[in-house]
């Protein structure tokens, strides 16, 4: 017990330390099955998944082609999320002090940092949703809002109105920020009630104006062939795994509060790929629905909020689409972000300094653009930053199954000078192999956004980028675990070599 109250000491008074990242105790690990079903269900239950599956249904599939999508996408994330998991729910640690394992007690912050700036992505988004829903219902009641003036330049693709009440939203998110996370516990209780009724309210719209599901299902895919099915079909796989790929990531965040491992993969199994499906297929539903009462695809839900008459019914749905889309972006998008920022630091930045923080990056990655068409959300955003999440994710998993066997010294997480301070504080050989893991997706990207022409690299090269998150995962995984092992058969050997000199000099 004394060296164990000794190590505690040691962690505490260490540099490396702070509340936030401090490890939980068995004996405060309170969360049960249920728990994270109910989780993972209120976070699939947002306005970015429904523009998930519609998304694909403006790409070209049809129903179950996109459900199908969808479905495969979210097992696939499960895996790494239940194996990241284990290490929080064993340890109690949260995901930059696990990261420390792999990439160094310096290192980390890179991984760390590399997820912090998606969220920051994410908190963007969902922030312009927000802001958007609010401009929808004030331009019924200020219709000169829509004919200000044009501050901005036509290269931002963005107008005034919106870009107001975008910024009047993200001063919104701001203030939760400065009042606390406890701030925010009404909203939360407010949208795991109110949008369940509200997407169930849609639907049963939408089957009705589109003279029930027979028609609506019945909507054709695009694709004429296999070939045209297969190019969007890998890419938007990839996109899927992508929405997820940052908590499958700092899902030791949310695990190290487990009271068993059985509970987080439980839970995690329960609550993801159906919550996910079932929200998506609202959306597959509404959107193939929209083609026959419109004429057209309405992808967006708050576009299509905005064409009922009625200007009661649009302001109520979109003051619900504010607040929810307010309690998701504190939850999902400023609390992990916040504690990954503060590993950089952590006896200088604090919870609302990394809020602040985030805000500030989610409005510099221009939002609005990312989620202007379906091609910009999948292609462009979602792929793109999975190329950066799925190295990390091949190191991470190999580091803790295969290197270390699932064996962690706690203490030394927090020691400049324990077992994970490699060189300076940084393993060279993790950061390698994540350098290698996003090499072969940059042409791609760089493709994706026209800063090279089409023809400038060979063809399949081009295309890793479209399976971007398991080309990461896997050449980072593979590079960092031949790295890793030469390293510790060197390490045994200079052990041996100490141990030899040691014995000669004594006899």
């Amino acid at each position: 017990m004394k060296e164990t109250l000794n190590d505690i000491l040691e962690i505490e008074t260490s540099s490396l330390y702070s509340e936030d990242l401090a490890p939980i105790p068995s004996n405060k690990r309170s969360w049960n099955t249920w728990n994270y079903a109910a989780l993972w269900i209120s976070m699939s239950l947002c306005i970015p998944t429904y523009m998930l599956a519609s998304s694909l249904i403006q790409g070209g599939m049809n129903w179950w082609q996109a459900i199908l999508t969808i479905f495969i996408g979210n097992t696939i994330v499960l895996i790494p999320m239940i194996l990241n998991g284990h290490a929080g729910a064993k340890y109690g640690i949260p995901f930059p002090v696990f990261a420390r394992a792999s990439f160094g007690v310096k290192g980390a912050n890179i991984p760390a940092i590399l997820r912090a700036i998606v969220a920051c992505g994410w908190f963007g988004i969902q922030t312009w949703i927000g802001g958007y829903a609010l401009y929808l219902m004030l331009k019924l009641w200020i219709p000169s809002l829509e004919t200000l003036p044009q501050l901005f330049p036509a290269s931002f693709g963005l107008q005034t109105g919106p870009a107001i009440t975008f910024f009047l939203f993200w001063l919104l998110n701001m203030l939760v920020v400065y009042l606390g996370v406890e701030s925010i516990k009404k909203l939360l209780v407010f949208k795991a009630f109110f949008l369940p009724i509200a997407a169930l309210a849609l639907l049963l719209w939408a089957i009705s104006a589109g003279k029930g599901l027979g028609p609506i299902l019945s909507q054709p895919s695009k694709f004429k062939t296999g070939t045209e099915f297969f190019t969007f079909f890998f890419p938007a796989l990839t996109g899927m795994v992508g929405f997820w790929a940052t908590l499958s990531l700092n899902i030791p965040d949310f695990t190290r509060y487990a009271k068993s491992q059985k509970a987080q993969i439980n839970g995690q199994i329960i609550g993801l790929p159906p919550a996910m499906t079932l929200f998506s297929f609202i959306g597959v539903v509404v959107t193939s629905a929209t083609v026959i009462i419109y004429g057209k695809t309405i992808w967006d839900p708050l576009v299509l909020a905005g064409r009922f008459d009625s200007k009661l019914l649009v302001s109520i749905a979109m003051i619900a689409v504010t607040i929810s889309t307010l309690a998701t972006n504190i939850a999902a998008n400023i609390v992990s972000p916040a504690n990954d920022f503060a590993n950089i630091s952590p006896a200088k930045i604090n919870f609302k300094l990394g809020g602040y923080i985030t805000g500030i990056i989610g409005i510099l990655i221009f939002p609005w653009k990312l989620i202007a068409d379906p091609n910009g959300y999948i292609f462009t955003w979602l792929i793109a930053y999975s190329s950066l999440l799925g190295p990390i994710g091949g190191i991470l998993i190999t580091d803790y199954y295969f290197i270390r066997k699932q064996q962690l010294n706690v203490k030394d997480l927090y020691q400049h000078n324990g077992q994970y301070s490699f060189g300076k504080g940084f393993n060279k050989y993790a950061i390698i192999a994540l350098l290698l893991g996003i090499i072969p997706n940059i042409p791609g990207f760089l493709i994706q956004i026209k800063a090279i022409a089409q023809d400038a690299v060979p063809t399949w090269i081009s295309h890793l980028y479209y399976y971007a998150w398991f080309v990461g995962f896997f050449v980072s995984g593979i590079i960092y675990m031949l790295l890793m092992s030469k390293y510790k058969q060197a390490l045994r050997a200079s052990e041996n070599l100490k141990e030899e000199i040691q014995y000669v000099s004594t006899n």
